[in-house]
């Protein structure tokens, strides 16, 4: 009976081996989609302000909370670098979203979102004073704090893209594929033409 169960189990074992290269960073992306991408883009359009390159003054009390209440809250004592930085995660928080729910260039997205959380986390914690049960921690009881539990869990469906790749249903596996048939053609192109082309011999200019 063991053996019978034994066997079973390495079969589907088997099964899934070859189902997850699929399967898995498809459901990643699906997670990251349910769960994480309206949180990001809502966040972003909070950073919006009147004009394309004039973010709202929430995102600079967002992003640089200290120094924005050091200069009374008047972002044009700022200077260029606090806007750009601004203008970046705000693009971010549009863009790599949105190129992880398609599957296109999904591992750069992934870890363009990681680096995105960690920094968000970092200043959740040194800007904003997030400490305490707010902060959590590892290996208690509770699954709910806002930095050490669930940023974890928002990172690791980006780090199965960035191991695993967008998976088959994405436009990254669609252009790869072609760019895998593309060579073959442009090869046969190139062979082709040097067979048509004449064979051209040096001049000689000693020859009289």
């Amino acid at each position: 009976m063991i053996w019978t169960v034994l066997t079973a189990g390495d079969a589907i074992g088997r099964w899934l081996d070859r189902m997850a290269p699929a399967l898995v960073p498809v459901l990643a992306r699906l997670v990251f989609a349910a769960v994480l991408a309206g949180y990001f883009w809502a966040s972003a359009l909070t950073k919006l302000g009147p004009g394309l390159l004039m973010p709202s003054t929430g995102a600079y009390a967002q992003i640089f909370p200290r120094a924005f209440e050091a200069v009374g809250y008047d972002a044009s004592q700022l200077g260029l670098w606090p806007r750009l930085v601004v203008l970046a995660g705000t693009g971010a928080e549009f863009v790599l979203p949105l190129l992880i729910i398609l599957g296109l260039l999904a591992r750069l997205a992934a870890l363009g979102m990681i680096g995105f959380i960690l920094v968000q986390s970092l200043t959740d914690m040194i800007g904003h004073g997030v400490a305490g049960a707010d902060l959590g921690a590892w290996f208690d009881r509770f699954a709910d704090a806002l930095i050490l539990d669930q940023r974890v869990l928002w990172t690791l469906p980006l780090m199965v893209i960035v191991m695993m790749g967008a998976g088959r249903v994405s436009l990254d596996h669609a252009l790869r594929k072609l760019r895998r048939n593309q060579p073959t053609d442009q090869k046969t192109g190139v062979a082709e033409a040097h067979r048509q082309k004449p064979d051209l011999k040096p001049l000689d200019f000693n020859r009289k």
